[in-house]
C-alpha cells in the first residue's frame, strides 16, 4: 500500500477530527453534540449524497453494467449474513449471531459517504447509481438475518415474542435512512440542471464541512463505545477486523468482473465491507430485543468502522488500482 495514500488519508481533516472525538471521550471532555443536531447532520449527509447520485444518474443509460451492480450489491447483502451467522454462532448465542450477522450483511452509509469524499479528494470520478446500491443493500440483509434466526432459534428462545414478519419488512424497507435515500435519488433523477446547480451550495458546498462535523459526532459516540469492547471479547473484535477484508476481497473479484471503473469499484468494495449501526440496530430492537445491542453496535462502530476509514479507504483502493492495471 501506498504510504502517501495512507498519510492522505490518516491526515484527512475528517477523519481527524473523528479521531479528536475519540480523544475527547478518553480526556473526559464535557465535549458534545445535541442530539438532534447530529440527526440533522445524517438527514443532511443522507439527503445531499443520494441527490447528487440521483441528478449523476440522469446523466447515464440505466444499461446492464448497472443492472449487473445493483444485482451483485443485493446478493452480496443477502449471502453474508449467511455465513457470518454460521461462524458467529460458535462464539455467540443464536440471537446475537443473528443481529450481528444482518450487521454485517448491511451497510454503513456514512462509511459510504467518507469513501466519496476521499475519491473527491484525489479527484477519482464515480458514478451517481452507487447510491441506489447502497440502499438496495439495507433491507436484504436484515430479513436474511431473521429468517435465519427465526430458523435455528430454540422454542425458549421465541418464547412470548410478538412478532410480525408485515412489521419487520415495513421496518426494512421504509426506515428513514433508506427512504431518504431512495427519495433523494429519484429526486435528483428528475431535477433538471438548472434546479440541480440552484441547490449545489447546499448538497455540494456545504457537504465537506457537515461531514467533518458528523465524523466528530462520530468519534465521540465511538469512543463511549470503546469499553464494551471487553464484553464483546477477543474473538468478536477479531471477527470484526476480518469480516471486512474477507468482504472486501469478494467485492473486489466482483468489481472486475462487473468491468467498473477504479472510482465506482472502491465504492462498491467498501460497501460490501461495511456494517450498519443505524438501520439495522432499529431493526434487530424490533425484532430480536433480546440481541446485545452493546455487541453488534459496537463492533460495527468502534472497530468496523474506524477501521476502514483509516486503513481499508487506502488499502482498498491499492488493491484495487493493482487488480484493474
Amino acid at each position: 500500500m501506498n504510504p502517501e495514500l495512507l498519510a492522505s488519508t490518516v491526515l484527512n481533516p475528517a477523519v481527524l477530527f473523528f479521531f479528536l472525538g475519540i480523544l475527547a471521550v478518553l480526556a473526559r471532555s464535557d465535549l458534545e453534540i445535541p442530539q438532534s443536531i447530529s440527526k440533522l447532520m445524517s438527514l443532511y449527509l443522507l439527503l445531499a449524497i443520494g441527490f447528487k447520485g440521483g441528478v449523476e444518474l440522469s446523466h447515464s443509460s440505466f444499461g446492464g453494467e448497472i443492472a449487473a451492480t445493483l444485482l451483485a450489491a443485493v446478493l452480496m447483502s443477502a449471502l453474508v449474513p449467511v455465513y457470518t451467522f454460521f461462524v458467529l454462532r460458535r462464539i455467540v448465542p443464536t440471537h446475537d449471531a443473528a443481529a450481528i450477522a444482518a450487521t454485517y450483511g448491511s451497510i454503513s452509509a456514512v462509511t459510504f459517504i467518507t469513501a466519496v469524499g476521499f475519491l473527491q479528494a484525489l479527484e477519482i470520478s464515480s458514478s451517481g447509481y452507487l447510491v441506489a446500491a447502497m440502499a438496495l443493500m439495507e433491507s436484504p440483509a436484515i430479513i436474511v438475518g431473521l429468517v435465519l434466526y427465526r430458523f435455528f432459534a430454540t422454542d425458549v428462545d421465541v418464547e412470548g415474542e410478538d412478532f410480525s414478519w408485515a412489521r419487520v419488512a415495513r421496518e426494512a424497507c421504509f426506515n428513514g435512512s433508506v427512504f431518504l435515500i431512495l427519495g433523494s435519488l429519484i429526486i435528483g433523477v428528475v431535477t433538471t440542471d438548472a434546479h440541480a446547480a440552484g441547490l449545489a451550495p447546499f448538497t455540494e458546498d456545504l457537504f465537506k464541512g457537515v461531514l467533518t462535523l458528523f465524523l466528530l459526532d462520530m468519534g465521540l459516540i465511538a469512543g463511549r463505545r470503546l469499553a464494551a469492547l471487553r464484553e464483546a471479547g477477543p474473538r468478536l473484535v477479531l471477527f470484526a477486523l476480518l469480516v471486512p477484508l474477507v468482504n472486501a476481497g469478494v467485492g473486489a473479484v466482483l468489481t472486475v468482473l462487473l468491468g467498473l471503473s477504479v472510482g465506482d469499484a472502491l465504492l462498491f468494495t467498501v460497501l460490501c465491507a461495511s456494517a450498519s449501526y443505524i438501520a439495522v440496530p432499529a431493526a434487530m430492537r424490533l425484532s430480536i430485543p433480546q440481541a446485545n445491542a452493546s455487541l453488534y453496535v459496537t463492533l460495527s462502530l468502534a472497530v468496523t468502522f474506524p477501521f476502514n476509514i483509516v486503513v481499508g479507504l487506502p488499502l482498498y483502493l491499492a488493491v484495487l488500482r493493482w487488480m484493474h492495471a
